[in-house]
């Protein structure tokens, strides 16, 4: 994460150097990304951005925190109608906010899939080590609530749940990057109702 003297510049420059690096890691993703054209557009010296941040991995994961703090704002409405809705469709809906995020972010988008994509397992490791945690507290929350209001069965593990269900929606993205190759969301958004249907009913043969 940045050092405090990052926090310490000015909002104008800040943004400046976040904006770059977001150009930056969109054009060239992580591994080819380079700090020095970073700080040449940026406008500042090279030896200042050791100053901000420890290294390139340190401004990458910082990057990706940004991104995920937009893309929770995009589940403003959900969290305010909450209680309107049962839990799959709550489930729904957060996927729908996704899809409209990765729609009017496409460089945030362009870098989450590349992220996906990367066959990098440590760098990987040490984002999703950050953002799993949050998820499946995210999750332990909704599955709770969706017991009170009868949506879930209360016997099941609620921990266990909300870890599946946070790998199933990082796998899930990643199917769709590395099997289907589009940017059609209305097909990850059948995708995501077949995951929800599986979610809901099982796999079960009712009939048997």
């Amino acid at each position: 994460m940045p050092k405090q003297t990052f926090f310490n510049l000015s909002e104008e420059k800040r943004q400046r150097i976040i904006d770059e690096s977001i150009e930056e890691f969109a054009e060239y993703y992580y591994h080819k990304a380079s700090i020095s054209r970073i700080v040449k557009n940026a406008g500042i010296a090279k030896g200042s951005f050791y100053q901000y941040f420890e290294d390139k991995n340190d401004l990458f994961r910082y990057i990706i925190e940004k991104i995920g703090e937009k893309k929770v704002k995009y589940l403003g409405d959900i969290m305010a109608n909450i209680n309107k809705l049962n839990f799959f469709e709550v489930l729904r809906e957060m996927y729908i906010a996704g899809i409209k995020f990765a729609i009017e972010n496409p460089k945030f988008q362009q870098i989450g899939d590349d992220f996906l994509k990367d066959n990098d397992v440590q760098l990987k490791e040490e984002i999703f080590g950050d953002s799993i945690p949050k998820s499946n507290e995210l999750f332990v929350a909704l599955i709770n609530q969706g017991i009170d209001k009868g949506d879930i069965d209360s016997s099941i593990d609620i921990g266990l749940t909300a870890n599946i269900i946070t790998n199933l929606s990082i796998s899930i993205g990643e199917y769709f990057i590395n099997e289907i190759k589009g940017t059609d969301y209305m097909e990850i958004m059948t995708l995501v109702d077949n995951m929800l249907y599986i979610l809901k009913n099982g796999i079960k043969n009712k009939e048997g």
